[in-house]
């Protein structure tokens, strides 16, 4: 039995039960399990904080919503009716010194463990038991489309982690860890592109870094519909034995009569979420350490001009977007 502090429901038998809200921070979750229904949002924020270091003015709690408003400090946990284990993600930066805000992102598997699709000989594209569960998907998962898709438009599918965002950089706000040019970029491509989201993410937390990044609710462009980490499928490599890749087959799947291969570009910067279709992924340079780089990084900037040129081609299959830089430079002849 649990104290009276440790409490947030009753069991059938009146004793207390723990039922604790996970925070993620800086890539790393907090469990919290020292808190009763009486307690507020203050309360919460205290025990964040020593547990992480930010101060309650500095935290920022996406996901706690009382009557679809950001709840305030003097609300009472239990007035939000969570569930056990409800994960709340927080921005927020320590008032230490700056040198946590600077410092090297934790070590990232996903970047370092990356590898050049070129490295993989073999073709995995075309197996039947990968085409099988690309079928499935089509099949099973759902879409929720949020605007339609426009006739004669290509279609332009973007990773959200290190190519619009830096998600390990410690920061008060999603705006200071956002790459720059990141509205004038969607802008620019809504013009020839319908734009998809494909996060290797739940949906929650895709919609909770888009709604603070303020992509969907910008009047400029409109995103068409959002992937999640269900949408995905494990494909097996014979040198890096089973991985987790993009399969564009998807969306062609789902709507056959907007998009294929002649008409979808991807950017991501994991090279292997292209290898159900190389041909149509382009592998961004990923953006990290956004408080250092905030004003150095143009790649949003120069792929917007690509963008714009490979937008008159009939087919962006047959390009090798590898080399989009050289690509564009000749187009500008420089």
């Amino acid at each position: 039995m649990c104290t009276s502090r440790m409490c947030t429901r009753e069991s059938a038998d009146g004793s207390k039960m723990s039922m604790p809200i996970i925070i993620k921070w800086s890539g790393q979750e907090y469990s919290i399990s020292t808190l009763s229904e009486e307690d507020t949002i203050l309360d919460l924020k205290q025990l964040i904080k020593t547990l992480t270091g930010v101060l309650p003015e500095r935290q920022k709690l996406l996901g706690l919503k009382l009557k679809g408003k950001p709840a305030d400090d003097d609300v009472k946990i239990g007035t939000l009716k969570l569930k056990p284990n409800t994960k709340i993600m927080m921005m927020g930066t320590r008032e230490e010194s700056l040198e946590d805000v600077l410092a090297p992102p934790p070590d990232s598997d996903e970047v370092i463990n990356d590898f050049d699709i070129e490295d993989e000989v073999v073709e995995v594209e075309n197996r039947e038991e990968n085409l099988a569960k690309i079928a499935r998907r089509v099949r099973d998962y759902k879409i929720e489309i949020l605007n339609p898709p426009r006739e004669n438009k290509k279609l332009l599918v973007l990773d959200i982690d290190y190519t619009l965002f830096d998600h390990r950089s410690c920061a008060e706000t999603g705006v200071e860890l956002m790459r720059p040019y990141l509205h004038e970029f969607l802008t620019s491509a809504y013009e020839d592109y319908d734009i998809v989201i494909w996060s290797a993410t739940s949906m929650k937390w895709i919609e909770a870094k888009m709604k603070e990044l303020c992509i969907t609710t910008n009047p400029d462009y409109k995103i068409t519909f959002m992937l999640d980490s269900a949408a995905m499928i494990t494909v097996h490599t014979p040198r890096r034995g089973v991985v987790e890749v993009k399969p564009l087959g998807v969306i062609w799947g789902k709507f056959p009569d907007f998009y294929n291969r002649q008409n979808t570009i991807m950017f991501d910067d994991i090279g292997r979420n292209f290898l159900m279709n190389p041909q149509n992924g382009l592998k961004i340079k990923p953006f990290m350490k956004a408080h250092l780089n905030r004003d150095k990084d143009k790649e949003l900037l120069k792929l917007s001009q690509y963008l714009k040129e490979i937008a008159k081609l009939e087919d962006l299959s047959e390009l090798n977007h590898k080399h989009w830089e050289r690509f564009l430079s000749k187009k500008q002849g420089h």
